[in-house]
């Protein structure tokens, strides 16, 4: 299995088009550019399986090679998207893949109703639509398997308030990629608002996971921004919440990605793995 990393950016990327913060400066000025959260994975280096759609998606996929069309004018080696959120920063990409012949969508069915560019999408394509369960594994084309764990409830801002919404809503799912042939399998967690016993037993035996770095630590919003919410509130484990846990899984190759700007490690040291745009995973 082999797992592009194609952005590794919280929404906005850095540096964010209207930010002048120091996190942003910097990277305008090393010129090192990060693009928003997103990865392909196969198993056969022929179907190829989008996680997550990013504003940032045509470039994100020019850059790639692998995800290049062709024989035919109109080819490509994309088999569908698996969204893990509604967040427009995992979703607006999909207006770029417009023109395909056929697209296959799959996501929790909380997500695929609220979801505003299903039917847009439907003018344009044929759009194909999945139930992504929970639970339960969901074979894809190349030998892959993916199973789905609800993680947390965060509505997207365009959808709330809802008066629809129910308390076990899956707004918010991790999902855990294995290889048929191989045995091996990626966790991919980017927005993951607590370390549960669920998560951590979802997790166990994994190969690699790619995990929630969008803050380093509990305080940085307030220092960094001056916001008064936290990390946890807004929907994510910072890093340093993140590290005791990782302790318990030795065997686990785990990344941080879906940085924000105000994150020190995104062009800093850090006491983890950060993941890079463009970065490859052999597994």
């Amino acid at each position: 299995m082999r797992v592009r990393i194609l952005g590794s950016a919280a929404g906005g990327g850095i540096p964010q088009w209207n930010c002048a913060c120091a996190g942003c400066a910097a990277a305008r000025r090393s010129g090192a550019h990060r693009t928003q959260d997103g990865v392909a994975v196969t198993g056969d280096g022929t179907a190829w399986y989008l996680v997550n759609a990013s504003p940032d998606l045509r470039v994100q996929l020019v850059s790639a090679g692998d995800l290049d069309p062709g024989p035919g004018r109109r080819d490509t080696p994309i088999r569908g998207v698996l969204l893990t959120t509604a967040e427009l920063d995992h979703t607006a990409g999909l207006l770029g893949l417009r023109e395909a012949g056929r697209l296959d969508l799959t996501a929790t069915a909380t997500v695929l109703a609220a979801l505003p560019l299903i039917p847009i999408l439907r003018r344009y394509t044929d759009l194909r639509t999945h139930e992504l369960p929970i639970g339960a594994p969901l074979a894809l084309d190349g030998g892959l398997t993916v199973r789905a764990l609800v993680v947390g409830a965060k509505v997207p801002r365009y959808a709330d308030p809802c008066p629809d919404h129910r308390p076990d809503d899956a707004w918010v799912t991790a999902l855990r990629i294995g290889d048929e042939r191989t045995g091996r399998s990626f966790v991919y967690a980017t927005c993951l608002p607590a370390w549960t016993d669920a998560f951590d037993a979802f997790l166990a035996g994994a190969d690699a996971a790619l995990l929630d770095g969008t803050f380093s630590t509990e305080d940085e919003p307030a220092r960094a921004a001056g916001l008064t919410r936290t990390p946890r509130e807004m929907g994510h484990l910072p890093i340093a919440g993140a590290l005791p846990a990782l302790r318990r899984h030795p065997g686990v190759r785990f990344l941080f990605g879906h940085l924000n700007n105000t994150n020190p490690y995104a062009a800093g040291p850090a006491p983890v793995e950060v993941a890079r745009d463009g970065q490859e995973l052999l597994l």
